[in-house]
């Protein structure tokens, strides 16, 4: 018979194992998990040799329609016998080119425009492809010196007028795909996802959610959580779509965010990361996942506050690499200029602002 002294000597030992394997489980579960991106086609359609294009239908996808200040359209496009068919995955971009030439009489050039729909298309055989054009419509305002301050006469965007006046039947030169890492993973049931849309930087989340949602083979059982920002009520975009795919699935989440409209109780309205911040509580066991991913589309600037409110609260590991000057630093008073320089995204954290 053993001793008691070498019995509790094993006793310890085993203890000791029982717990080294518990602690490898937990570090286990909660792993970062890094998304693996598809392989994707790029550039398939040079600038050099367009293809053309042919214009199936082109609504206003505005939650207040023609009562919105701005003027924001569903656009479709067959791209039927160009290199582009069933060769663009969701997430990525194409090119137009507007026709005509530029003020210094060289021809237009090429735009980008965000893929809104699946990677099947909206046809489900990839030969139909969505975008989502705002027009632009400004004064022109001093750009650099000797610009004339006194000129604020009527701008028009170029290219986002022309696709938002062309009529079913029109041809459309097109290049493309572009974007190799604004992406759904490979394996989309390995992750939950946060999407963050301001304005038209919704355009690739529609076709997102619609594949993680609507799959042939079967919807993706994540939690999804989508925050769209706009200053009006009546500038939300897709809102009856969104508002659909939440009643019929459990795991998919719609939430806005009213800049410029005063919100109940008070007398302001509520931007995307102000309404992160507000809702932190409910949003943290998403955020501390190792299998989430963030999405942030749409206007520059929108990341900054987002990546304080993240850091703020302990969030930001696994989402954003902070370099040494901002070691310590409270990030309530990091400058926007300091996060440009010093806050990067990590591989689970996708940003595309323009």
């Amino acid at each position: 018979m053993y001793a008691p002294a070498h019995r509790q000597a094993v006793r310890s030992r085993f203890h000791l194992r029982r717990l080294q394997l518990q602690c490898a489980a937990l570090r286990e579960q909660t792993k970062t998990i890094e998304p693996v991106l598809p392989q994707v086609k790029m550039n398939l359609i040079s600038v050099k040799a367009p293809a053309t294009a042919r214009v199936v239908s082109n609504d206003l996808c505005l939650k207040g329609g023609v009562k919105s200040a701005s003027f924001v359209r569903h656009l479709v496009v067959d791209v039927t016998g160009t290199p582009l068919a069933g060769s663009f995955l969701v997430g990525q971009s194409f090119g137009v080119i507007p026709p005509g030439e530029d003020g210094r009489g060289k021809p237009q050039k090429v735009r980008l425009f965000s893929i809104a729909c699946p990677s099947w298309g909206e046809d489900g055989q990839g030969n139909i492809v969505s975008t989502t054009p705002k027009r632009v419509i400004d004064e022109f305002k001093p750009q650099k010196p000797g610009d004339d301050s006194q000129d604020h006469a009527l701008f028009l965007g170029v290219c986002s007028n022309y696709l938002c006046d062309q009529r079913p039947g029109a041809e459309v030169k097109i290049t493309g795909p572009s974007g190799r890492r604004f992406l759904l993973p490979l394996d989309t049931a390995a992750h939950e996802y946060l999407f963050l849309a301001t304005g038209t930087g919704i355009a690739p989340f529609r076709g997102m959610v619609l594949e993680l949602l609507e799959n042939p083979a079967g919807p993706c059982r994540s939690p999804i959580h989508l925050i769209m920002g706009s200053p009006y009520t009546t500038d939300l975009l897709y809102d009856d779509l969104f508002r659909r795919l939440a009643r019929e699935h459990g795991n998919f989440h719609y939430h806005t965010a009213i800049s410029r409209e005063p919100r109940p109780g008070s007398d302001r309205g509520i931007y995307v990361h102000q309404l992160i911040e507000e809702l932190i509580e409910d949003f943290r066991p998403l955020l501390e996942s190792p299998r989430t991913l963030i999405y942030i589309c749409g206007l520059l600037g929108m990341q900054f506050g987002v990546y304080q409110v993240l850091a703020t609260h302990g969030l930001g590991e696994g989402y954003l690499k902070t370099a040494e000057p901002l070691e310590g630093t409270d990030p309530g008073d990091w400058t926007i200029d300091q996060i440009k320089r010093h806050v990067r995204p990590t591989a689970r954290c996708m940003l595309e602002v323009y």
